[in-house]
């Protein structure tokens, strides 16, 4: 396992990260315990959850998530490992979130802080992110920004100046964003180099062979502001594992159980682009998902890539992909596929 430096702070994070968004709706308690402790043997010292997990979002199991890791924690060596979870924007239909204050303002950002310490029964949490804008951004496969759906929004100065009374008071370390945008990205790091306040060290997006629209923009602006990605959905909502094939509909899974999910991943081309990545991954030999996962593990951008799964053995696998390097031959099949069929699921 290897270990990166998130952007300009002192946190060297696994090249895998452990995402629990399944604990506590497909996954049991016992089970998750079970994927944590695998995941710290095999090296893995990041662990990332937010405080709206599980997913699909339900009032009855939110916090959930966070609850089962820190029945977890507890029992650890803490300093040993870095936490990351995330705070819950507006915009989005979970208002029964801190029964719907979701702006990105002190007296929000306080009490959501001290709830998930509170669950995951630790004194401090060391990488706290903005799960999605305050503002309004198109989000999860939309693809047009629309200014007619701009809403009143906390200034990013004025969030920044909330983060950063929380990390003088010990109780968060680090300030990442996800599901951000460029000019957003940029906009928090103008604030806080002209303002003297805290400096994001990493975003969380969306990116794996499906989607790479983060090449376009994001990379530039994370190259000249020196913040790393967190990868999240590497295989694609699963669909890059091969377990959907030939119209195949697996026991336990997100587009199983639950309908309308994942609607990125329905559009155009989006099978046919995934029924070409299997095949270079048949043909060489390789796991279908560990050639996903170690694709985006190959990106200079990316500091740590984030798996989650339902079971024991889809850990195991993926984790495995930190044992493969691809060829340039590999890599040149694959931007072959992806100049076919370029992003199908932004």
């Amino acid at each position: 396992m290897k270990y990166n430096q998130l952007g300009e702070s002192d946190l060297k994070v696994s090249e895998i990260c452990l995402g629990t968004m399944t604990f506590g709706q497909q996954v049991t308690l016992e089970d998750a315990h079970k994927q944590l402790d695998y995941a710290i043997t095999q090296g893995i010292n990041f662990i990332d959850t937010a405080e709206m997990y599980p997913v699909p979002p339900r009032a009855e199991t939110q916090g959930r998530t966070e609850a089962y890791i820190g029945e977890w924690l507890k029992k650890q060596q803490r300093y040993k490992l870095i936490i990351a979870t995330k705070i819950t924007g507006p915009g989005r239909a979970v208002k029964w979130v801190r029964e719907g204050a979701l702006n990105i303002e002190i007296s929000n950002i306080k009490q959501a802080v001290d709830n998930s310490l509170k669950r995951l029964q630790t004194d401090y949490i060391d990488l706290y992110q903005i799960h999605w804008p305050d503002r309004y951004v198109p989000l999860l496969g939309q693809t047009e920004y629309n200014p007619n759906f701009e809403r009143e929004t906390i200034p990013i100065a004025e969030q920044l100046t909330a983060f950063a009374d929380l990390i003088k008071a010990g109780k968060i370390r680090y300030l990442g964003l996800s599901n951000e945008t460029p000019w957003g990205l940029s906009e928090f790091s103008h604030a806080a180099q002209q303002l003297g306040l805290p400096k994001v060290v990493s975003i969380q997006n969306a990116y794996n062979l499906l989607n790479r629209e983060f090449d376009r923009y994001l990379a530039e602006a994370c190259y000249h502001e020196k913040i790393n990605l967190l990868a999240y959905s590497p295989l694609g909502f699963g669909l890059l594992s091969g377990k959907y094939a030939d119209g195949k509909k697996p026991e336990n899974t997100r587009l199983t159980l639950f309908e309308n999910f994942g609607q990125r991943y329905f559009k155009q081309n989006v099978q046919e682009a995934v029924a070409a990545y299997v095949e270079i991954a048949r043909k060489h030999n390789l796991k279908p998902a560990q050639l996903a996962i170690a694709f985006v593990r190959s990106r200079w951008f990316v500091a740590s890539t984030i798996i989650s799964a339902t079971t024991i053995e889809q850990i195991k696998e993926n984790i495995g992909s930190v044992n493969v390097v691809l060829e340039k031959e590999i890599l040149a099949e694959l931007d072959a596929v992806h100049t076919r069929y370029p992003n199908p699921a932004p």
